[in-house]
């Protein structure tokens, strides 16, 4: 069976791109996904709130696996910052709550353009 092209394009990309343009990815995607529970919130879709939280989440884990703690102060306070991040999304998961969400997102865009930022400058 032949693979979907845009699977196989976003599969490419994600390979072929470097670390950092990655972790902006990663950043961007949990942006979307937060944004996405948000709207599940409103809609009071809980199936869609939780799945969304979830991928998250799931992203949040990614980052976190990413950091090499070996290598200072900033992967220490990034990694406080990314367990901090999951327990408010567990929070508003449990209690179903957008406050939650939009402070993650708010943190997770400040620390995407700083990270576009460092990457521009490069």
């Amino acid at each position: 069976m032949l693979a979907n092209p845009y699977q196989k394009y976003r599969q490419n990309q994600v390979e072929t791109v470097s670390p950092q343009k990655l972790i902006v990815m990663l950043y961007s995607g949990a942006i979307k996904f937060l944004k996405l529970a948000q709207a599940g919130l409103a809609e009071k879709n809980l199936e869609k709130t939780h799945q969304n939280i979830v991928k998250t989440q799931d992203i949040i884990f990614e980052l976190m696996n990413s950091l090499d703690l070996e290598k200072g102060e900033v992967a220490h306070n990034l990694h406080a910052l990314y367990d901090y991040m999951h327990t408010r999304l567990v929070e508003a998961n449990l209690k179903k709550q957008e406050e939650p969400l939009q402070e993650v997102e708010q943190m997770m865009t400040e620390l995407r353009d700083a990270w576009a930022q460092v990457i521009h400058a490069t």
